[in-house]
């Protein structure tokens, strides 16, 4: 297919990741991107574009001596939020402004970005309202005021009464702070079905509940029972809203780390678990060829303070290696970004790999499965298969506009040009190739938005 005047850029490339085939590939490719669409219009050997130029105005990026990667996805942040070691979460909520917590999350959205990460879902503005509703207006295409990656949001966290904070100390059976509360409090299967149709009709790309939480917190000065998770929602409960959400074409993600909600949140179809480091091997099993991506979140509890040292930490490493050991399971990468630092997502990259996981799988996590989570429903099965060769053929009157619809995680036609690149060895260092330091280039949507100088030698 040849284009009639729409501008392109032409990357030249000499080594990348096949994030389909968890491999590095060596070949001497020219990669064209529609500055139209932002999609990547075509892949051929780089000698075939040397003899052969498009006959449309063109930019040339030389990324040799580089390695190209789809741009990364981090399936849990929280723009909304900053570092516990900054400001704990209560004081951020109760004493931070919906306009300083707004700015600091449009400069967690540009810190993200440049660091590599191409693509986020935000999980919960945590007090902040609808504001995520709005910042994803303002991320994409074709406002685009600020920098920052495509932007899967889900609003308000679904809980039910009594179970989340902030908490008022005179009134303990009030919630919230002076009418902040970090989640949607929802009771009953009714409740919980009009909750969900609300957050939808409201514009979420994602429901997120809290299947269990620390239920009896104000225990905690005198009794053990204050740091346990306890079950919140019924099976009914539970039920309603992931069927509810799913009429609606809309995934749910759980909150979750009992073993046996865990299982019944499977057999329910969530398709999201975060965190989870209580599974056993039946609940692990139970995730075993599954549609439901676990993403394990090592990022949060190795960074937060009260966990790095503890038994929370020592629980969760052990159920990951476990499941590695297992095999068979979906892992995304979501690190609960905004409990550590925005822009240091690829912590959780690291830790996977230093507690076993194979760097390239990791970087298949990261990318082509980051995609498979956080998509929309109808690109599962038979039906997604046919959306993905139609992908590859579409002429430009027929292409993808959505910001958000288009498919990305792999360097291939049709695909979303979110591509990154790493001066770093992947292969032998990993965890200083995916740092921010070495992610010399970022392009989203066909738009580059770092380019560092870069010389091979």
């Amino acid at each position: 297919m040849q284009l009639d005047g729409t501008p392109l850029t032409i990357i030249y490339a000499d080594r990348y990741f096949d994030s389909q085939s968890a491999s590095f590939v060596d070949d001497s490719l020219a990669i064209s991107v529609s500055e139209e669409t932002g999609l990547i219009h075509n892949i051929q050997p780089l000698s075939e574009v040397a003899n052969n130029p498009p006959n449309v105005p063109k930019k040339v990026i030389d990324l040799r001596g580089l390695t190209l990667l789809p741009g990364f996805v981090d399936t849990h942040v929280h723009f909304f939020l900053h570092p516990y070691t900054e400001t704990s979460w209560e004081d951020q909520l109760t004493k931070e402004s919906l306009v300083e917590r707004t700015v600091r999350a449009v400069n967690h959205a540009k810190e993200t970005l440049l660091a590599g990460y191409t693509s986020v879902r935000d999980l919960g503005t945590e007090g902040a309202g609808d504001a995520d509703v709005n910042l994803r207006q303002c991320i994409s295409r074709p406002l685009q005021l600020i920098p920052g990656p495509r932007y899967f949001i889900s609003n308000r966290a679904l809980v039910v009464s009594g179970s989340y904070g902030p908490k008022l100390s005179l009134h303990p059976l009030g919630e919230g702070v002076e009418g902040i509360t970090g989640a949607q409090v929802v009771d009953g299967v009714e409740e919980c079905r009009k909750a969900v149709r609300q957050q939808i009709g409201a514009g979420a790309d994602w429901i997120k509940l809290y299947a269990d939480y620390s239920f009896r917190s104000r225990m905690s000065g005198v009794s053990t029972i204050g740091t346990k998770a306890l079950r919140l929602f019924s099976k009914e409960e539970l039920s309603v809203i992931i069927s509810t959400a799913h009429s609606l074409g809309v995934k749910v993600a759980a909150h979750a780390s009992i073993a046996e909600i865990i299982k019944e949140l499977i057999a329910l179809g969530v398709d999201s678990i975060e965190h989870g480091y209580l599974m056993d091997d039946e609940a692990l099993r139970a995730l075993q060829g599954s549609k439901t991506v676990w993403n394990p979140t090592l990022a949060a509890y190795y960074s937060h303070p009260s966990n790095t040292s503890g038994e929370r930490w020592k629980q969760c490493r052990e159920t990951f290696q476990k499941a590695l050991n297992m095999g068979g399971i979906n892992f995304a990468c979501g690190g609960d970004t905004g409990v550590f630092a925005h822009g240091q997502n690829a912590l959780e990259l690291k830790l996977m790999a230093d507690l076993g996981m194979d760097p390239k799988k990791v970087l298949q996590s990261a990318t082509l499965g980051g995609w498979e989570c956080v998509r929309s429903l109808g690109w599962e099965g038979d039906l997604g298969r046919k959306r993905l060769e139609r992908v590859g053929t579409l002429s430009e009157d027929q292409r993808l506009v959505g910001e958000n619809e288009v498919p990305f995680g792999v360097i291939a036609k049709g695909f979303a040009a979110d591509i990154v690149a790493s001066s770093g060895d992947l292969e032998n260092d990993f965890s200083h190739a995916v740092s921010p330091s070495a992610i010399t280039f970022v392009m989203k949507g066909g738009r580059v938005f770092k380019q560092n100088e870069f010389r091979q030698g």
